[in-house]
């Protein structure tokens, strides 16, 4: 069980770190608002310990021991840790999904940038759908069907932040917009970095981020009706609120530089009213044959976890996937020493 002043401390870091979740969780019954609590701080606090260090290489591998410890049971002492630590054990939470999360960090941490739609969906795959699949094991669901459309809730979300950032994250010198997008409209990715403008041409690259942002919230509400029906309105005004911010950039005629999208207090009240009446709707409506639909590839990986292993967590890092993140850890330890010969070198 999760101690009470560690949920505490959690709730705190996700009511000012991550309010259009925290807003959503008021509608979660407790048995899973406060499992999510934990899984989340521990999510948020990864997320920053990576976007907000200078020593990005050295922050993802402190992140890899941290993970180490938990799932060995004997966290570092901080309350996030601890939390996580002790949802890790009630759940049996399938080690697979906070690596994959850890692998995405991996990747902002070597500046990747992706080529295709496809690549930008693999991203958001390790570092939302991952946090989405975690989220059904919070409720007891494992099956197929409702994991997949968990992931596609969790690119879509994703998508949405990608397109809600652009100006904030160019400025800062991460660039997340598909390669072939830019080449295809004529935008070259370094100039665009070194003088973020909302030019047409990007524009046209953010609605279409989020054209596909709405058609996986479309898809991913046939799985809403899966989970626990307590669960379904925390849920549905997760997908309401994150829908909300992409309809706000669109209102702001796709200029996400410029200006910063956000959904108001009112905007979250009214959506979350709205996933109460989804909620009482989705008891009586047929069932949707689209929740049957194949996951997206870029996905597959954390539905085969979760469905499959009926939730026994993972030996160690392993092979296959697992060995990915390996690699890309193993490439961070050889740039962190080199830095660090690089400093003291006289």
């Amino acid at each position: 069980m999760i101690d009470p002043a560690d949920l505490a401390e959690c709730r705190r870091a996700i009511e000012h770190g991550s309010r259009s979740f925290y807003a959503a969780s008021k509608l979660l019954p407790r048995k899973i608002a406060d499992p999510a609590m934990a899984l989340y701080a521990f999510c948020r606090l990864a997320d920053d310990a990576v976007d907000l260090s200078d020593a990005k290489a050295a922050a993802v591998l402190s992140l890899r021991d941290r993970l180490d410890l938990a799932y060995a049971g004997t966290p570092r002492d901080a309350a996030a840790d601890r939390a996580f630590t002790a949802m890790i054990h009630d759940f049996d939470m399938p080690r697979e999904y906070p690596e994959a999360l850890l692998e995405g960090l991996a990747w902002d941490a070597t500046e990747r940038r992706y080529a295709t739609l496809s690549e930008l969906r693999d991203y958001s795959a390790r570092v939302a759908s991952a946090v989405g699949a975690m989220m059904c094991v919070l409720m007891r669901v494992r099956e197929a069907d409702a994991l997949s459309r968990a992931c596609d809730l969790g690119v879509a979300m994703q998508l949405t932040n990608i397109a809600r950032d652009v100006g904030e994250d160019a400025r800062e010198g991460r660039l997340y917009l598909p390669l072939d997008m830019m080449a295809e409209l004529g935008v070259d990715p370094d100039a665009f970095l070194a003088d973020p403008k909302p030019t047409p041409e990007i524009r046209e690259i953010t609605r279409r981020l989020l054209k596909e942002a709405t058609r996986l919230y479309e898809r991913s509400e046939a799985g809403i009706s899966r989970l626990p029906l307590s669960a379904r309105p925390g849920i549905y005004g997760a997908r309401f609120i994150y829908a909300g911010i992409g309809r706000r950039v669109a209102k702001m005629d796709h200029d996400s530089i410029t200006g910063r999208a956000r959904t108001s207090g009112r905007e979250k009240t009214a959506l979350l009213a709205k996933s109460l009446l989804r909620t009482a709707s989705s008891i009586v409506m047929p069932q949707s044959a689209i929740l049957h639909a194949r996951p997206l590839p870029e996905v597959a990986f954390l539905v085969e976890a979760g469905a499959s292993r009926g939730g026994v967590a993972s030996e160690g890092w392993g092979e296959g996937r697992a060995g990915a993140v390996v690699g890309i850890l193993a490439q961070l330890e050889q740039r962190d020493r080199a830095a660090g010969r690089q400093a003291f070198s006289p």
